[in-house]
């Protein structure tokens, strides 16, 4: 071990000729040793004469590095025995650390934005700095994350429950955290309980732990055309037969959709009910009450999907498919990403009690449990009342940023180019010309550093709606919304 360490120190090469001083030069090798674990906590560094021994440099250039890396934290002497490397390593330079680290690779982005797309021609078009006009991404941007909040309540949970933060939770959630979204939903009228809730890691695990208790190899799934492609991928993965439905102004066709019921016998029917992704379409209090008769009707499920109901910037009131369900017909799913912290990938999903055994054996199977440390923390968050500030927060500048788009949409877009005012939600669904488009409209905005997401990632055939196209304001800054607009009419 001793010969590693030894041979470790031996390969660092320092330049005589660089200028830089050669206590710095080493001083910054050996404090990134540290950094990136490769020294351990309690590690002995070489003596003095040792290392300049073995990197051939005067025994002053080790005293002096050896100083500086005392002062900054990263190690402590002990008398008569040597130095050692810190148990407690020093604060991160934050501009340091966001230099180095702070990095999301743009295909990552990409892929999030175009799932399934074939993006290498995107790739040396779009860029994702300060100049990009972000109408793609559908989730916040990090300056709205509530990082002083939740870090205060991050370590009162530490503080109060210790290393029983870290232990496996119960695989149907954090007790207490369910009891406090049980009261949380109350205001959006969903009626339940703390046990008819099971927490999971974001929306898109619900639905996989729902497909895998309810779906076999051949089964059928019917799904709004368009829809979220992430819940299809899903279904696929399963092997299920996915069949779509067209969506109308007020939710699904029901005529065509009590058809598909007839004749395929369907397990699941996914839906989001209020401000659809992508479309922002909302479905009347009429169609919500008729898909839930005819689930009952012909013995299938409903998943409801939340995607942001409570961004409703009307008034309009929605009651969710699930007030309407009386017979155990509604599973209904939930995630934070739009509203909180994506990176946390938290949901929830509030299930029938007939469904809640062979749910969470599903489960279990999938993770065990959520994090226990972010369940505790997201309790106390809403037991705080940081919840609801937080949400109101994110609700005025959603609210304004929708305003801002309407009314450069009205101000800059020509007649050929229509849309339905939502009321809510994070999505403008556009149609365009039928002579143009979208791949090289795509191309052309992506050279002005204006991102949009193509209506044809929604739907299931390449060939239907070729020219929408979805514009989010969940991520764009409000001080570019109406520049954005004003370029992207123009090269429509």
């Amino acid at each position: 071990m001793v010969i590693k360490m030894l041979e470790l120190f031996k390969s660092i090469k320092l330049d005589k000729n660089s200028g830089a001083p050669l206590y710095m030069q080493l001083f910054n090798v050996i404090s990134s040793m540290i950094d990136k674990g490769t020294l351990l906590p309690r590690t002995k560094l070489p003596s003095i004469r040792q290392m300049a021994s073995l990197l051939d440099v005067n025994t002053v250039t080790v005293v002096n590095c050896y100083r500086q890396l005392e002062l900054k934290g990263y190690v402590y002497a002990k008398k008569s025995s040597g130095t050692y490397v810190s148990t407690v390593l020093p604060p991160v330079d934050k501009k340091e650390y966001t230099n180095k680290y702070d990095y999301v690779d743009k295909n990552v982005i990409l892929d999030e934005i175009y799932p399934g797309e074939d993006i290498s021609i995107l790739t040396s078009k779009i860029r994702f700095d300060k100049k990009t006009i972000n109408f793609a991404s559908a989730t916040p941007s990090s300056n709205l994350f509530p990082v002083e909040d939740f870090k205060l309540v991050l370590n009162e949970v530490l503080d109060r429950d210790m290393g029983n933060a870290f232990n496996y939770q119960d695989s149907q959630g954090y007790r207490p955290l369910r009891f406090s979204i049980s009261n949380l939903l109350k205001e959006h009228s969903v009626n339940c309980s703390e046990d008819d809730i099971i927490i999971v890691s974001g929306a898109q695990q619900g639905i996989d732990i729902i497909s895998k208790t309810l779906l076999k190899d051949g089964d059928h799934v019917i799904t709004e055309s368009p829809t979220y492609r992430g819940a299809v991928a899903v279904f696929n993965s399963r092997r299920a037969v996915v069949t779509d439905v067209e969506l109308e102004e007020d939710g699904l066709n029901l005529n065509l959709l009590e058809y598909h019921l007839k004749k395929h016998r369907p397990k699941l029917i996914y839906t989001i009910p209020a401000f659809q992704n992508p479309t922002g379409v909302s479905y009347s209090k009429s169609k919500r009450k008729q898909l839930v008769m005819l689930a009952e009707k012909y013995d299938t499920y409903i998943i409801e999907d939340d995607y942001v109901s409570e961004l409703d910037f009307e008034n309009k009131n929605f009651k969710p498919v699930a007030y309407y369900d009386k017979s155990g017909r509604v599973i209904y799913i939930k995630s934070f990403s739009k509203i909180f912290m994506p990176g946390l990938r938290f949901g929830f999903m509030v299930v029938p009690p007939h469904l809640k055994k062979h749910i969470l054996g599903a489960k279990h199977a999938t993770d065990i449990s959520t994090s226990g440390l972010i369940q505790r923390a997201l309790d106390l968050y809403i037991r705080k009342g940081f919840w609801h500030k937080h949400f109101y927060s994110m609700y005025e500048t959603y609210k304004n940023r929708y305003t801002k788009v309407v009314n450069s949409l009205e101000k800059y877009k020509t007649d050929n180019i229509s849309y339905k005012k939502p009321g809510g939600g994070l999505n403008i669904w556009l149609k365009l010309p039928y002579n143009c488009v979208v791949n090289s409209l795509l191309e052309r905005a992506a050279s002005n550093n204006i991102v949009f997401t193509p209506g044809r990632i929604f739907f299931s055939s390449t060939s239907s709606n070729l020219n929408n196209i979805r514009l989010s304001f969940a991520a764009v800054e409000d001080d570019k919304i109406e520049a954005g607009i004003e370029k992207l009419c123009k090269l429509i």
